[in-house]
């Protein structure tokens, strides 16, 4: 059995039996880990092999791990600082941040894929307005220039652990105030301004090897009356076509409210399909996967599954022990240690 075009969460720290009856539905082609379902690294290095046993080939396994107040994994983890930070140091030594957001991105991942995470949707290449309180210190910096270069030196760091690469939330959710877990944003931006400003992080993201990429739920109606994630002008037009993205866009969570105009469950998957994406999230409502399951009739593409594939964590990674018993990863710890620290003394390299 192939995998599918649906990401699904779990209930807790252990797989039940619903679970697996819905991992095991053809449809399903991935998991997405939440807080919920931590409690100590054995624990999830336990749950992630459960989830790889379920079928074969296996689930791909994900998680929201960007740092910050967006950690969903914490005891037992590095603390990675919110990407601000890093913005804060490329303020005064361009040079040594982007060697500290490496690091960051190969502990970030390394982590992870020590215990069974294929990869986190991340990073963040929103620009940073001062307007959105769901992104706020999330994004690197005011000046697109400087996310685009944090965000390379961040995913260096995370391939070199053997982890794709998420860019988010396309075009650009900094500007809008509203919070589409909440609400519809609307952001009427004429799109001049926009490929400006947004859509530098993002173009040069692209030409530097990004694997994947995740729309926001936010209308542009001078570019398009859908969201992002259910626009063909977005997803095809300009992402495929102007910016030349050939990896995988996978839809935000399909249950946030910013989806609600595109109708129900099966609808929203219906429509992110359509527009472009290889795979659809839909996280914390059961009931909902349930229905999406039951209802979404889909062919997925040879080029789609073949996108999805390379999501895999590749390299074989450390274990744990392993990993903390790494002289490169003890040196790396100490150096991000310092990230956001009052008295700014960061060692130069």
């Amino acid at each position: 059995m192939g995998i599918g075009p649906v990401m699904l969460d779990v209930a807790g720290k252990t797989l039940a039996a619903e679970d697996e009856k819905r991992l095991r539905h053809p449809l399903v082609g991935g998991v997405i880990l939440f807080a919920r379902n931590y409690e100590s690294p054995r624990q999830l290095a336990e749950l992630t092999a459960a989830i790889r046993a379920v079928r074969a080939p296996p689930l791909l396994i994900s998680v929201d791990h960007e740092g910050g107040r967006v950690q969903r994994f914490r005891e037992g983890f590095t603390k990675i600082p919110p990407m601000r930070e890093l913005g804060k140091v490329w303020d005064a030594h361009p040079k040594q941040a982007r060697h500290l957001a490496e690091q960051t991105g190969w502990v970030l991942a390394a982590e992870l894929r020590a215990h069974g995470v294929d990869f986190s949707f991340a990073p963040v290449l929103d620009v940073d307005y001062g307007a959105s309180s769901v992104i706020g210190d999330r994004a690197f910096h005011a000046e697109p220039q400087a996310i685009a270069e944090l965000a390379h030196s961040l995913m260096v760091g995370m391939r070199k652990a053997g982890m794709a690469t998420v860019g988010k939330h396309f075009p650009g959710h900094g500007f809008v105030r509203a919070d589409s877990h909440l609400e519809i944003p609307v952001d009427e931006r004429d799109f001049a301004d926009i490929e400006m400003c947004d859509l530098i992080p993002f173009r040069q993201m692209v030409d530097f090897g990004l694997t994947a990429v995740m729309p926001a739920h936010v209308i542009y109606p001078k570019i398009d009356p859908q969201p992002a994630g259910f626009s063909k002008v977005w997803l095809k037009d300009i992402l495929r076509g102007q910016l030349g993205f050939e990896g995988c866009i996978f839809s935000d969570d399909l249950s946030m409210e910013g989806a609600a105009v595109a109708g129900g469950i099966v609808q929203r998957a219906e429509a992110a399909l359509h527009a472009g994406a290889d795979m659809v999230l839909v996280c914390n409502k059961p009931e909902s996967a349930d229905a999406l399951l039951n209802g979404l009739v889909w062919d997925m593409s040879a080029t789609s599954k073949a996108r999805l594939a390379h999501m895999r964590g590749h390299a074989h990674p450390d274990t744990p022990v392993q990993l903390h018993e790494s002289g490169e990863y003890v040196k790396a710890l100490h150096e991000i240690a310092g990230i956001g620290s009052s008295s700014g003394e960061l060692a130069l390299v």
